[in-house]
């Protein structure tokens, strides 16, 4: 079937319960945010057909809507790039674990960079990220547009007869999801149209070797290297040759555990940081750790192959106790940091000037430090919105922060991964940090082009060291290339290219020629890449994510981000309104008014008619509590943070003919 082909059916698909351009939803005003209560019999919106390239993880077969007819389906939105869309994967496998005979998730894969829309990208990432349900390609959108998605991660629940249920954004959602299945069970099985029994998901054999999807190396002291060896969920012991097994630490066992090197679990551990002798020896552990899905730090020693949590509990941080998120606030350095709430630490580097290990907290879009002497967690820069802002720290906004580095002048140089962006910590002898950006422009500008800084492109870093000269390479991950930024010329070269998604790389401490060790993800394997005498210049252009822009007329634009409440949950309202939207935009003066943060899920926007198109950055908050509406919370009830951003990219048309309202769902229940 042709694209052309494929937009038609869905379009055909769609008629007369939903228009594909439009979100499948209701038109009934949205109920009380706190009401409780199901929706669904306001409306019947049927659901589009899924169509795409190919379907993964089903033996083969092509799926639709019409063989899936009897099960509760749940369609996730997702792109492999995404921290958040990972964070959903986790939060979704006890449900579908939990109800296996009436439940099938289907992963509709709608890539943001061009790199992901590669059919053998996608299916590494399926096996890397151990998806154990049916994935449909969507490379051209067709069914992302059919379904009006707005933000990575989207979720929509389609009940047994075909009808939409639900539709979510974002993260913490698994209780609501699982009040709401258990509803539509009890709802068809009464009706007859529940059909219990197995899925159509059919697993992939897996990769074997000694290592599987590696991600951050280190260098010992004594010439070796640990590796993150995520794909395995361990930390892996390489000689000097880089590719010799030595050992390992962790039982391979994906989990959580301290103890012993045979006994200890991780879950997809990235960055390793040794640290300096004097730290250690105080520390009691040798190196730490960024056990990403974990969300915590580890410290492990070495020499005894001991495992121990120092910071992290576990809670993804976006979607931990509102309440505890407001204490945490006030006095974060000053808390037992093992009781600190983190998400995805990615890569660690120890800063000489802060005497502290840095960490990239990939899931908030921050910058955080460690003190593994004063044992202390302190926010280090970034507001948490997700985008590209220099300046002071706490005014600054990162993308996914996936790789670190410092220079021989105490700077910490960035790999920005959802900005394609490198950028550096200026950080001041008394301590103060600035951030500044080398190379990138936004979340949804990338593409592969060497020369002036300013005009030069990467796609999704991950990686980066500094090289001898002062320079700072670069791991590009999804060019397949590794990158040479040069500060006194602020000019991008290219040192080697043809990589299986390098996401790391690492200068190697030897005598004669240097060489850089990459690791190489997607073959499993580190090699030794000479730098060479002559860098590449390579130009094969610019490009933007091919996500629509949403059109609008200038001036006034009212904001609606609907959110119901799961049944048995009400709005947190104890420490004030529990809802709140933070609203920006780029460039800045693409909104003349309705910037800025306040509570309420409604504002209205101001666009500016100087400008042809410009991205509208929102994020959504609301919070919950187990309790029903009208009465008291109960001490000690389950709470819950419902959270999304989404960069809505905009274009100005003639008054008219755009759209006249802006609605998102935090949480619609149809």
């Amino acid at each position: 079937m042709t694209t052309e082909d494929a937009k038609a059916a869905a379009r055909a698909d769609a008629a007369p319960d939903a228009h594909p351009a439009e979100p499948a939803q209701p038109q009934t005003s949205a109920p009380a945010p706190d009401s409780g209560s199901s929706l669904r019999e306001r409306s019947r919106v049927r659901a589009s057909e899924l169509l795409g390239r190919n379907w993964l993880n089903t033996g083969g077969e092509q799926l639709s809507l019409e063989k899936l007819r009897g099960k509760v389906v749940l369609l996730d939105f997702w792109t492999f790039c995404c921290i958040n869309c990972l964070h959903v994967l986790d939060e979704l496998r006890p449900l579908e674990e939990k109800y296996s005979d009436v439940l099938v998730t289907v992963g509709v894969h709608s890539p943001k960079f061009e790199h992901e829309a590669d059919p053998d990208a996608l299916a590494a990432a399926v096996e890397r990220y151990e998806i154990h349900h049916p994935v449909l390609d969507d490379p051209e959108l067709v069914t992302w547009q059919a379904y009006a998605a707005r933000a990575w991660p989207t979720l929509v629940v389609v009940d047994p007869e075909g009808y939409i249920a639900a539709n979510l954004s974002g993260e913490g959602h698994a209780d609501g999801l699982g009040r709401l299945i258990e509803e539509l069970v009890q709802e068809h099985e009464a009706k007859g149209t529940l059909h219990r029994g197995d899925g159509p998901y059919v697993p992939s054999p897996p990769q074997s070797g000694d290592l599987r999807f590696p991600g951050k190396i280190a260098a010992l002291a004594d010439g070796t290297y640990l590796v993150g060896d995520s794909g395995h969920h361990r930390i892996t012991h390489l000689a000097a040759d880089a590719s010799t097994l030595l050992g390992s630490f962790g039982s391979g066992e994906k989990g959580y555990a301290d103890g012993g090197a045979d006994s200890a679990q991780f879950n997809e551990p990235q960055g390793i940081l040794p640290l300096p002798a004097e730290v250690a020896e105080k520390a009691g552990y040798d190196v730490l750790v960024a056990d990403t899905v974990n969300h915590r730090l580890r410290g492990l020693n070495t020499a005894t192959g001991d495992v121990t949590t120092v910071a992290g509990n576990g809670v993804q941080r976006l979607i931990q106790d509102p309440g505890a998120a407001a204490r945490e606030a006030a006095n974060l350095a000053e808390l037992n940091p093992v009781e600190v709430a983190l998400s995805s630490p990615w890569d660690l580097v120890w800063s000489r000037k802060l005497g502290k290990a840095v960490v990239a907290m990939a899931g908030t879009h921050q910058i955080f430090a460690f003190d593994p002497v004063a044992q202390a967690v302190e926010l280090l820069a970034g507001t948490g919105n997700e985008g590209l802002v220099d300046g002071p720290a706490d005014r600054s906004w990162f993308a996914q922060t996936s790789g670190l580095a410092e220079d021989v002048a105490g700077n910490v140089w960035l790999a920005d991964s959802e900005t394609s962006a490198l950028r550096v910590l200026r950080i001041a002898e008394d301590g103060a940090v600035t951030v500044e950006t080398a190379l990138g422009v936004g979340l949804f500008d990338f593409g592969y082009r060497d020369g002036e800084a300013s005009e030069a492109r990467a796609q999704h870093p991950l990686g980066v060291t500094v090289l001898p000269d002062g320079s700072v390479a670069f791991a590009d991950t999804y060019n397949g290339a590794v990158r040479r930024y040069e500060p006194e010329s602020k000019t991008v070269s290219t040192l080697a290219r043809g990589l299986a998604e390098p996401s790391d790389v690492l200068l190697e401490a030897t005598e004669g020629e240097p060489h850089l060790l990459v690791v190489e993800t997607n073959k499993h394997e580190v090699v030794r890449v000479p730098l060479p005498k002559e860098a590449l210049t390579v130009d094969e252009g610019a490009a933007a994510t091919q996500r629509p822009r949403t059109p609008f007329a200038a001036g006034t634009l009212p904001l609606t981000v609907r959110f119901a409440a799961p049944k048995g949950q009400k709005l947190d309202d104890r420490w004030g309104d529990p809802t709140q939207l933070k609203i920006s935009a780029s460039p800045e003066d693409f909104l003349v008014s309705g910037s800025g943060t306040s509570t309420g899920l409604e504002r209205t926007l101001e666009l500016n008619p100087d400008h042809a198109e410009g991205v509208l950055h929102i994020t959504a908050r609301a919070a919950a509590c187990d309790g029903e509406p009208g009465g008291e919370i109960p001490d000690h009830a389950a709470c819950h943070l419902y959270q999304q951003d989404w960069g809505i990219p905009v274009r100005i048309v003639p008054d008219g003919e755009g759209e006249g309202e802006l609605v998102l769902d935090l949480r619609g229940v149809n």
